[in-house]
């Protein structure tokens, strides 16, 4: 690490100009979350694997901004080269910057790996000690990773209409629409999941996300299509030639944005820009800076794109899909709780799923006998991978044992993963892409004898798991309005989570999807609508100790009150997600009747809708983990 920080200053030193400080962001070309193994550039130079975070190299220092949701995971990854910045608590990156390197300091940062709202917020931080934001000449990160892997080249395939419900011609025709409306002649997609829901088609260049590395560019009467052609098929070829889609190479984007600025983009040789030239080019605030570069700032519409909204809003086989996906996944986690019980007690003398007593270790399995953190996800995957559409997991499963659940993010690894252990709790977040839908469902079990604050805890955290998931609200409410719901429970105790509580889940796409969301950051304020899903996921972690997550997908839809105030009518949730909770971990004195009589409906409707998909053994289990809980 040592090495690679002083060949990137040898780099930031002779650079014109000289850089002072380089960012290097997460993020790719695209502003995504989840990339592909090329473009992990911060977690090259810093050691730090989150998806979440930037740093930020100076003559003399390395720092790493995180979220709350990887403090633990950072402090165990970071070399002492580097300072851990904890976003929220210590100052922005841009506010870091401006007050503690010099005035007319140069910081360099690859223009395509920054949006054009950071940027510009940067900029205007940074003026105020004539700091200046330099586009590097290459990124630097890559002239000195001698073994950075070859871009993904995987095929694309058509996602046909039978799962995504809505024709490309249908979604052009809106989108033509929308730029009509705006006096936009043209726009800019570059977030991978929008180019491939509008075009209809989905990849594999990026891990758990079936996206393709790709730019599309719309006018009033074309359709590009930037992408590496070795990834088209003649079939997915002639597809997007009857869409009147035109491909282009990825590369061209650049010099393409400096056409269509000047108006002279076409996918027809003869015509002559008949386009109104006054009329703006729309671009999203997540585009990337270096296309933005390209345009005159004046005929910018930047504003959020008009392709995330109905992407959010599932249409009615989308809708289908999901709710398949999820009953196919619910199975699957119960088969493998089913199958993690009987091991549990087999190899390790473990009480189990259902009993209470402490387990004294009577058994201590060796070599491959053994369960790990990792052996045991790996279980749950081919649970997964044996049902119909399975394309895959949506993220990297988190299988954490005992203080490993206090990562709220953790990722075994086959070398350093921790045994199962029947006295500590266990909590699983898990998740498939299935091609008729996503899921995400977190689950947290103890096979041994769960101690009286564990309980206490998990009951909390299962209080404002249903307390969130059973509210009604009027149209225009936000989730920020209504994370509160789901940390009450909580806040009695003085407890409290680092992380959101909700977020959308794409139609076999990204696991996590905007613009919506559950969260106590009030930036975040998209109002909820109909035919959006959105996770239910509160938790509590106590550190170097055990962590508790409960997470369920929701479909809102609209809700039958009894009254209507200011006629806004108003909207509920109902649960897609399958699978028990683990009764011995509930503190039932603590349940309202209400809370009860949810908890034992839910069971019924898991035993009635998985029966089908499990064996006698698994069924008997499954009947086991929903028999009704009585009133305390």
């Amino acid at each position: 690490m040592a090495d690679i920080l002083a060949s990137l200053r040898s780099l930031m030193a002779s650079h014109t100009p000289p850089l002072d400080a380089l960012v290097v962001p997460s993020e790719d070309y695209h502003q995504s979350e989840y990339v592909s193994a090329r473009d992990k550039r911060r977690a090259f130079v810093s050691g730090f694997t989150g998806s979440a975070g930037l740093a930020l190299i100076t003559k003399n220092e390395a720092l790493l901004w995180t979220d709350g949701r990887y403090f633990l995971q950072a402090e165990q990854q970071l070399s002492n080269q580097w300072r851990l910045m904890r976003m929220g608590e210590d100052p922005s990156v841009d506010s870091w910057i401006s007050i503690n390197l010099p005035q007319d300091s140069s910081i360099g940062i690859d223009f395509w790996c920054i949006s054009v709202d950071n940027a510009q917020k940067w900029r205007s931080v940074l003026a105020k000690k004539q700091q200046k934001l330099v586009p590097t000449t290459k990124n630097l990160v890559d002239e000195v990773w001698k073994d950075q892997p070859k871009a993904e080249t995987n095929p694309v395939h058509v996602h046909p209409l039978k799962f995504s419900g809505r024709s490309v011609s249908d979604k052009l025709k809106d989108l033509r629409d929308n730029l009509k409306k705006e006096k936009a002649r043209g726009i800019i997609i570059t977030t991978l999941d929008e180019v491939v829901w509008l075009y209809n088609v989905r990849g594999g260049d990026v891990s758990y996300s079936p996206v393709v590395h790709s730019f599309a560019v719309v006018t009033t009467s074309s359709a590009f299509f930037y992408v590496d052609e070795r990834k088209l098929s003649s079939e997915v070829k002639s597809y997007l030639k009857e869409n009147n889609i035109t491909v282009k190479d990825y590369s061209s984007v650049s010099s393409d944005v400096g056409l269509l600025a000047s108006n002279k983009l076409t996918s027809a040789p003869e015509s002559n820009g008949a386009d109104d030239s006054s009329h703006k080019i729309w671009v999203d605030p997540r585009c990337c800076y270096s296309l933005y570069t390209k345009l005159n700032s004046e005929q910018v519409l930047l504003q959020q794109s008009p392709l995330a909204l109905p992407k959010s809003l599932k249409n009615p086989v989308e809708m289908e899909g999901l709710k398949n996906a999820h009953i196919r996944d619910g199975a699957a986690v119960v088969q493998y709780l089913a199958w993690l019980d009987k091991q549990m007690q087999e190899l390790y003398g473990a009480s189990g799923y259902f009993k209470e007593s402490e387990s004294q270790k009577t058994k201590t399995p060796s070599g491959d006998a053994k369960l790990t953190e990792v052996s045991v996800s790996d279980k749950l995957e081919e649970f997964r991978a044996a049902k119909e559409h399975f394309r895959g997991l949506s993220f990297p499963t988190i299988s954490s044992v005992g203080a490993n659940g206090s990562i709220i993010h953790y990722e075994p690894k086959p070398k350093t993963c921790a045994e199962l252990d029947p006295n500590n709790m266990y909590l699983c977040d898990s998740g498939a892409q299935y091609l008729d839908g996503t899921t995400d469902i977190t689950r947290t079990v103890h096979f041994g004898k769960p101690s009286q604050h564990e309980k206490t805890c998990y009951t909390a955290v299962l209080k404002g798991h249903f307390a969130l998931g059973n509210a009604r609200f009027p149209n225009g409410t936000t989730g920020h309005s209504l994370d509160v719901l789901a940390r009450v429970p909580l806040w009695s105790y003085g407890l409290d989570y680092r992380h959101g509580t909700g977020h959308g889940i794409g139609s076999f796409l990204n696991v996590h999807e905007g613009p919506h969301s559950i969260s106590f950051r009030p930036g975040l304020s998209v109002p909820l609508q109909a035919s959006m899903t959105v996770t239910d996921e509160p938790g509590y972690y106590e550190d170097g100790k055990f962590g508790i997550r409960l997470e369920n997908v929701l479909i809102i839809k609209e809700s039958a009150t009894q009254f209507n105030f200011a006629n806004k009518g108003y909207l509920e949730f109902e649960h897609i997600t399958w699978a028990p909770y683990q009764k011995k971990l509930i503190d039932v004195s603590l349940l309202l009747g209400e809370e009860i009589k949810w908890l034992n409906s839910y069971h019924a409707k898991c035993r009635d809708i998985l029966a089908p998909y499990l064996n006698e053994s698994e069924k008997a289990w499954l009947n086991q983990a929903t028999e009704p809980i009585a009133a305390y």
